[in-house]
């Protein structure tokens, strides 16, 4: 059971080799990725060794593990026990050569770069080491050559879940632990992300949600409508970032372009929404400015038919003065009734001119007053015009529209140059 070797100053080499099955998950926010690898190990038990004539030449044979000493492989980056069975046999060959073929499914920890989310690459490694043995008793080797192991896993593919492999790479090198010096290889599997999923479900909605928010410049002003329709289509952009929080890792260095992008989208709309609060506050103003001139002109009707009743009330007041003087005036005693009849007759026909001039100044009057309001309503009635907050809240639509449009298209030009670069590295 101990180390294989003659001479214990003399070390043990371990050829190892692993190919990838398949990709089962890849989880962002745990920054896990879990492989599927088949692992091949061989290694010379000095121990063992035949002729195979003498034995019906049998040049191999197969013992069960726990037979014989193997290397005590360890991943550093695994993070949970392997719980795909062990292969419970060995293969020696005559000259004294053992080989362990291994199934793992490994779970391992992988340092997720999702700021091209979902236009990312990303690369994972596994290393393997010795969990005790020193760089003097175990050294491992490989087959270097990257192209060749990249081709060995394409062709054992079987799965790939939302991720393609796109190359695996090898790296021999000798690491310490605190104490002595030991043997590792390092694989470094690359893979990109499949993205054709997250644009038809999560880039595509958010356009189409800018989109209509675009179109409610359409609608008008008045009322609540456009309120209402902007305040709905924020809240459908915050259920997306929502969902977006549960896929993203929290420990990222930098803020995803996604997220960039969401935040940006979120943020046009915000202003969008900001700018049809201020139009409709401006529009409000104006409707009670026009509401305020409204109760003036009422107010002037009235108040020129209260001076009319007045002028009307003290001219037959004067009248009605007028005709008690001529009734009730004085007259001597000793006048013969010849004389009074004659005094009356004058006194009724004073009477009556001073009653016609007073009537021709009262229509007077009431002409000039209907004259007055005539103009007044007509003037009232061509402006028809909207007021003054009106076309300034016309002229704020029209300048907004061209800057939010021009800061929209600047913005997503930039934001899908950069995934469009990502996706060429």
């Amino acid at each position: 059971m101990a180390r294989p070797v003659k001479d214990f100053k003399k070390p043990t080499r371990v050829h190892l080799q692993i190919v990838i099955y398949g990709i089962l998950d890849v989880r962002e926010i745990d920054q896990t990725f879990v492989p599927y690898v088949w692992i091949y190990m061989k290694w010379q038990n000095e121990h063992i060794r035949w002729h195979a004539p003498d034995f019906c030449g049998i040049e191999q044979v197969v013992v069960p593990t726990e037979l014989l000493w193997k290397p005590d492989l360890s991943i550093e980056e695994m993070t949970e026990k392997d719980k795909a069975p062990p292969s419970p046999y060995l293969t020696i060959d005559w000259d004294g050569y053992v080989t362990l073929r291994n199934d793992l499914m490994i779970v391992s920890t992988c340092r997720m770069q999702v700021y091209k989310f979902p236009f990312d690459v990303q690369s994972c490694n596994l290393s393997f080491k010795s969990a005790t043995y020193s760089d003097d008793e175990i050294k491992f080797e490989t087959i270097e050559d990257g192209f060749k192991n990249t081709e060995w896993t394409q062709k054992l593919m079987l799965t790939q879940y939302e991720w393609l492999f796109l190359s695996m790479t090898v790296n021999n090198k000798t690491v310490s632990n605190l104490i002595d010096n030991q043997s590792m290889i390092v694989y470094t599997i690359k893979m990109r992300r499949r993205s054709v999923l997250y644009i038809a479900n999560f880039l595509v909605p958010i356009m189409f949600f800018f989109c209509l928010d675009l179109a409610s410049f359409l609608i008008s002003d008045s009322g609540g409508k456009k309120l209402g329709f902007k305040v709905t289509v924020l809240l459908a952009v915050t259920v997306m970032q929502l969902l977006l929080n549960e896929i993203l890792p929290s420990s990222s260095d930098r803020i995803p372009l996604i997220a960039v992008y969401c935040i940006g989208m979120f943020g046009l709309m915000m202003l969008s929404l900001l700018e049809t609060i201020l139009v409709m506050y401006l529009m409000e103003k104006d409707a009670a400015s026009q509401d305020n001139e409204a109760d003036k002109d009422q107010s002037l009707s009235e108040d020129c038919n209260k001076q009319g009743k007045v002028s009307l009330h003290n001219h037959d007041g004067e009248m009605k003065k007028w005709t008690h003087c001529a009734c009730v005036c004085d007259v001597s005693a000793d006048e013969p009734p010849s004389e009074l009849l004659s005094v009356a007759r004058e006194g009724n026909s004073s009477q009556l001119t001073d009653e016609s001039n007073a009537l021709e100044k009262v229509s007077d009057e009431l002409r000039e007053m209907e004259k007055t309001l005539v103009l007044i309503l007509n003037s009232r009635k061509e402006e028809g015009k909207p007021g003054y907050w009106t076309r300034v809240t016309k002229t704020i639509n029209k300048v907004f529209f061209i800057f939010y449009v021009t800061v929209a298209s600047l913005f997503l030009v930039v934001i899908f140059s950069k995934w469009n670069h990502a996706s060429d590295e």
